[in-house]
């Protein structure tokens, strides 16, 4: 159960169980600013916050209150493909070229051997965030189960956002075998990995809001408090990739970090799980990766042999924790057209307009962009010269 510990004028501690936090959600997403007001922390009990709540809220989706906003457009930093200082260097160009949104994978190793990279995604963040205001930044996914304990993110996330207040995301998935079991050896079937997320999502909340914690879970211990708790409130998005995990993710996230396919086929499901929980799903953010080539079919297939994985990647390819053995079987069972038949290729900026707007148009709130091909700056100068001032003049 979880005890968040807060002061009292009488001496006793009050507690409140992860239920009641659930059901603070829509409070906690008005306090945030949805449309408009502030989203700074306010204590538990105070007017926009529900008794009881974590001061840190949810995230909205308005303009004002330092939400995350709709219609932005983010831009996918990936360690699997790139070195730490490049993609530094890559982040710095995104957001000034206009991108709201720096998004970076977090693994112990790449997807594919034939990725050739997997540097530590804190690390980049934190350089990030001295370089590359006023984009968010934020990992699209920290798992905080295995290879990370959940005391351990909340501290290292609340700490980004003192280098750059209001503007750190934090994304949670259940995990990958590539990362966690490879790193720790251990891999728990399914049901228990989302028992530890939700018991981890429970923690980080509880130390971010900069009270006394004791925690004596199911599955992790933690007596502790935040002494430099978040600056600004952080978002905490949770990743799903199937009818299940949409369901979930909508009970226990800020909000949704998915693929377009999944959106399409299960969002009733996110939300509806988010429903369940008392909140309202027009205001919550839904990041959705979306894949592009600048160029043509010969650079699709050449960025696709990169990401051959992806079309079985969280069907089968997740639970094998051998980067070589991934791409091996990709080779053999996935052909490179499956791959990047849905990507919108080409450089005509209507064709990634649209793609865009698609999105857009189904409820995304923030489509982040991701090529494979290894010239990333051609991506962000083609985007920030013909793309992004088209989208911001049609919003």
């Amino acid at each position: 159960m979880l005890t968040e510990a807060a002061p009292r004028t009488d001496g006793m501690r009050f507690a409140p169980s992860r239920r009641q936090l659930l059901r603070s959600t829509t409070a906690l997403v008005a306090a945030a600013g949805v449309g408009a007001g502030s989203a700074a922390a306010q204590p538990a009990g105070s007017p926009g916050n529900a008794a009881g709540a974590s001061p840190n809220p949810a995230p909205g989706n308005g303009t004002g209150g330092g939400g995350l906003q709709r219609k932005t457009i983010g831009f996918m930093l990936a360690h699997e493909q790139f070195k730490i200082p490049e993609l530094v260097e890559l982040g710095a160009a995104a957001a000034h070229g206009g991108f709201g949104l720096l998004a970076t994978s977090d693994h112990f190793q790449p997807w594919q051997a034939n990725e050739g990279h997997a540097g530590e995604a804190w690390v980049t963040m934190g350089a990030l965030a001295a370089r590359a205001k006023p984009a968010w930044i934020g990992p699209t996914v920290t798992c905080p189960t295995l290879r990370y304990n959940p005391a351990v993110v909340a501290e290292a996330f609340a700490s980004l956002s003192q280098l750059s207040p209001g503007r750190i995301f934090l994304g949670v998935g259940s995990g990958e075998a590539l990362n966690e079991q490879a790193a720790t050896g251990a891999w728990p079937k399914w049901p228990e990995r989302w028992e530890r997320l939700v018991e981890a999502i429970d923690i980080i909340r509880a130390l971010w809001a900069g009270q006394q914690v004791a925690h004596q879970g199911k599955y992790y211990t933690v007596n502790a408090k935040l002494y430099d708790p978040p600056a600004q409130p952080i978002p905490l998005l949770t990743a799903a990739n199937g009818k299940k995990s949409m369901r979930l993710a909508g009970q226990h996230g800020d909000g949704l970090i998915t693929d377009p396919l999944t959106w399409k086929k299960y969002k009733s499901e996110w939300e509806g799980g988010a429903r369940d929980a008392g909140k309202d799903p027009a205001a919550m953010p839904v990041l959705v990766e979306q894949f592009v080539v600048v160029g043509d079919q010969n650079d699709a297939r050449q960025a696709a042999e990169l990401w051959r994985f992806l079309p079985k990647g969280f069907k089968k390819y997740y639970n094998t924790p051998d980067p070589a053995a991934i791409q091996q079987q990709a080779d053999a069972e996935i052909p490179l057209e499956q791959v990047f038949g849905d990507w919108p290729i080409g450089t005509d900026p209507e064709i990634h307009i649209a793609a865009v707007n698609k999105l857009f148009d189904s409820g995304v709130t923030i489509v982040n962009i991701h090529s494979g091909q290894p010239d990333q700056k051609k991506i962000i100068d083609f985007y920030a010269a013909s793309v992004l001032p088209k989208l911001a003049n049609r919003s």
